[in-house]
């Protein structure tokens, strides 16, 4: 009875996000967009919407590249540290990019590479280390608006993705995959509240397998000074075959530069003693 309690809290979040998803439109004042722009189509500058980021944190946004354009947005530096029952493993992630391609009104292509990884494992026992390094995975994700892409208080998304075992700096990466859907709601006072629910099929951090994750998030954000976001999340997930819970306290801080540019720094702090606690800097701009 006790493994089946995440799949309840789960099952109770996909039936709220379906009934969202499926009621019509004009419910949360969206009008109807015109939708004859394309990739080959671009919507013209003066009509593109405010500039939305799946960065910083971790939630993802659900709002799409307006048609034609491209938004480029990566970790500049990133730096990861994990620490299991045997190892302790470090790992520096260089310009951990996501190229996010427009293709239609509600969707788009999203390819994610990391450009450069050193990672160091340390054997806690004998004290003797590993350092390791090249390019990393390669993924590819498509980002579908359901509602709220344009207008109203809420959007939905959904977002497939699939990761292709193209890292040079390891020879145990394989293929992983999975589904988000990414929800976002205006609060009064100017405040937004997002929500993501995530089911991913990963690969095992040891003995080359394959498990289950089950992951949800909730995020919190407002403009503290003009141009300024300050963000505050919280996530967990659920291995559903070492049935172990991990729990993140996340913040971070965005600046707009201007209309199609933003930087951001924050941090993502795991509970658990074995859970990932990271860092990072970075950026995101369209064109």
């Amino acid at each position: 009875m006790k493994d089946r309690y995440p799949m309840r809290i789960y099952s109770g979040f996909l039936l709220l996000a379906a009934i969202l998803v499926y009621q019509p439109a004009d419910l949360y004042g969206q009008a109807t967009p015109a939708k004859t722009y394309n990739l080959f189509h671009p919507v013209p500058k003066q009509q593109m919407r405010d500039m939305e980021t799946d960065r910083p944190d971790f939630t993802e946004s659900p709002f799409t590249v307006d048609a034609g354009h491209i938004q480029y947005e990566t970790d500049l530096f990133r730096r990861e540290k994990e620490r299991g029952e045997t190892a302790e493993q470090q790992t520096i992630y260089i310009n951990k990019a996501n190229l996010n391609i427009g293709l239609t009104h509600s969707t788009a292509i999203q390819i994610g590479f990391e450009n450069f990884v050193q990672q160091k494992e340390i054997d806690l026992q004998t004290g003797e280390t590993m350092k390791r390094n090249g390019i990393g995975d390669l993924n590819i994700r498509i980002k579908q608006n359901l509602i709220g892409n344009d207008d109203g208080n809420i959007a939905v998304a959904v977002l497939p993705y699939i990761k292709f075992p193209t890292a040079r700096y390891t020879a145990d990466s394989k293929y992983e995959g999975g589904i988000i859907v990414p929800v976002h709601l205006k609060l009064p006072g100017e405040w937004t509240l997002g929500m993501q629910l995530e089911g991913d099929r990963l690969q095992d951090q040891e003995g080359g397998k394959m498990h289950t994750e089950l992951m949800q998030s909730l995020t919190v954000s407002h403009e503290i000074f003009k141009h300024l976001d300050c963000i505050a999340e919280t996530y967990y997930s659920y291995n559903t075959k070492e049935h172990h819970w991990t729990n993140y306290l996340n913040a971070a801080a965005q600046v707009e530069l201007s209309a199609n540019f933003k930087v951001d720094v924050g941090f993502n702090y795991g509970l658990q003693h074995d859970a990932e606690r990271n860092y990072f800097v970075g950026t995101a701009f369209r064109f």
